[in-house]
């Protein structure tokens, strides 16, 4: 007897979904109860967002925020500490807290993301939230198995005054976990700072806590420490690998997650699937020097590095491009103390020959960058180096430094000419921007797609978050090669725009 085939009712994509009669109906009635401006009113005001009166209100603004360029302390706290070999960030705070940053990550790097929080609720919040941290350790150690524990705070703990110093003390008294289980901790409030803040304090934080732990006698260890700071590719963390193996090294890079967040499917689900080894980063003490990629994500660890460890320092800033990855490769190649090899200048070449055969379509083109400091001064500076024209720079969690760190690049170039450089201005700020002196093109992270709709300019998505495409954070933008891959992207983009605005005469088979 051949069974009856299961009826399957199609499920419309979202798209579909909400374009539905009864939804459309639905919204219509909604309406009749919130008493709203009539259509032709809403029209008028957001056309006159547009304008130049409006772009001098919203400069003018200064008790509020609109869709910062940023995200919280603790979330950097966890990045930094997945970086390191079977260790566990568990976040003093609230469990919804804890949810932001797991499905945060999640939703960028499609990786499940390993982390607990102390649960803290209202009880904690009046009567402090030791009880709630002694346990949460004890339970984690014992669950989970791992062979560290990194913990960092969240608004609820700090507003309150919780000393994590104390109650992680309190924690090996009661035997929750044993004298010497290591658990290095940073104190990271949601409330000032931002991702960056919070990365560079747990990076430190873990640094100096193994360091210490390393009771061996300090013998130089002829290794290179390399830090690459707040990265959220994990293409980035293997190209940064390929260089350094390729420029002949022995090195160690302090944080790295790009196996945590990029496991491979085998029918097992492994916890703690890559990270810097606990003890390779406790012997970082020892190595010949220490080379930082980005400034503003590491800046207490750099200057602690620089005063209680051994070696030389640099910072090189991101190695987008061909002179700041040339940077990069000349500091590693100091600190340890040898000759750049010839394979680099082949690698270096194939950059040049791609810049060469795409400079044609990006000259000229004006365009808008937010995000992180370091990020944005890097794409600045390979920008200008393929005759693009920066016209508006904008990053929420920039100061003073950036700034003049953004203007001495753009100053050093002819294409610089017309930028201007926005630190502490959110995503809303850049819409006024963007509709008063249009651009060409706008490079960010995924809340760009909104600006980028409103003003009709195309968006290369580069940074953090990206959620509304998959497999970017696979893809580097750093060294020689991650810097063909941006350059595919940026002229590729260019490419699809003069495609869909060709005319039947001008649509050509060939570019």
């Amino acid at each position: 007897m051949t069974a009856e085939p299961i009826a399957q009712t199609p499920i419309p994509d979202h798209n579909e979904l909400f374009s539905q009669e009864v939804y459309l109906e639905q919204a219509a009635r909604k309406r009749e109860f919130e008493n709203p401006c009539g259509s032709d009113e809403v029209a008028r005001v957001a056309d006159w967002t547009k304008s130049w009166e409006y772009r001098e209100k919203n400069f003018a603004r200064e008790a509020l925020t609109i869709n910062p360029a940023k995200a919280c302390q603790p979330l950097g706290a966890v990045l930094a500490s997945l970086g390191f070999a079977k260790t566990l960030p568990l976040v003093h705070g609230s469990q919804g807290c804890v949810a932001y940053f797991r499905s945060h990550f999640a939703r960028h790097f499609k990786e499940p993301v390993p982390a607990v929080s102390s649960s803290m609720t209202e009880d904690a919040a009046v009567f402090g939230g030791l009880n709630n941290l002694v346990e949460a350790l004890q339970n984690a150690t014992t669950l989970y198995k791992p062979e560290m524990v990194a913990v960092s705070t969240t608004c609820m703990a700090e507003v309150i005054g919780d000393d994590l110093f104390n109650f992680i003390g309190a924690a090996r008294e009661k035997e929750a976990i044993s004298e010497d289980f290591p658990v290095p901790f940073a104190h990271t409030p949601s409330f000032v700072g931002s991702h960056l803040t919070g990365y560079d304090a747990m990076l430190k934080s873990i640094l100096g806590y193994l360091a210490e732990r390393n009771t061996a006698e300090r013998t130089p260890n002829g290794k290179v420490n390399v830090v690459p700071g707040f990265l959220p590719s994990v293409g980035d963390l293997r190209e940064l690998h390929r260089l350094l193996s390729l420029i002949g090294v022995d090195y160690t890079i302090l944080g790295d997650h790009s196996d945590t967040f990029d496991a491979p499917v085998n029918g097992e689900y492994d916890m703690y699937p890559g990270g810097t080894s606990l003890e390779a980063a406790g012997d970082a003490v020892n190595a010949l020097g220490t080379v930082f990629l980005q400034g503003d994500s590491t800046k207490r660890t750099s200057d602690f590095v620089g005063a209680e460890w051994s070696g030389k320092t640099a910072t090189t800033g991101l190695p987008v491009g061909v002179k700041a990855t040339d940077r990069f490769v000349q500091a590693v190649a100091e600190v340890a103390g040898i000759t750049v090899p010839e394979a680099i200048t082949t690698d270096r070449g194939r950059l040049l020959d791609a810049m060469s055969d795409s400079y044609a379509y990006l000259h000229g083109k004006r365009v808008a960058v937010a995000g992180d400091p370091d990020l944005v001064v890097g794409l600045l500076e390979f920008m200008l180096e393929l005759g693009m024209e920066p016209v508006h720079v904008v990053s929420t969690n920039g100061k003073e430094d950036f700034k003049q760190q953004a203007e001495a690049v753009l100053a050093a170039s002819p294409f610089g000419s017309s930028a201007t450089v926005w630190p502490g201005k959110d995503l809303w700020h850049l819409r006024s921007l963007m509709f008063t002196e249009p651009v060409d093109l706008v490079i960010g992270s995924t809340y760009l797609k909104y600006v980028a709709r409103d003003t009709n300019t195309p968006l290369v998505r580069v940074g953090f978050p990206i959620f509304d495409r998959h497999h970017l954070h696979r893809l580097p933008t750093i060294g020689y090669a991650g810097s063909i891959e941006l350059l595919s992207r940026l002229v590729n983009t260019v490419l699809d725009e003069l495609d869909r605005n060709a005319s039947d005469i001008s649509y050509d088979v060939v570019r």
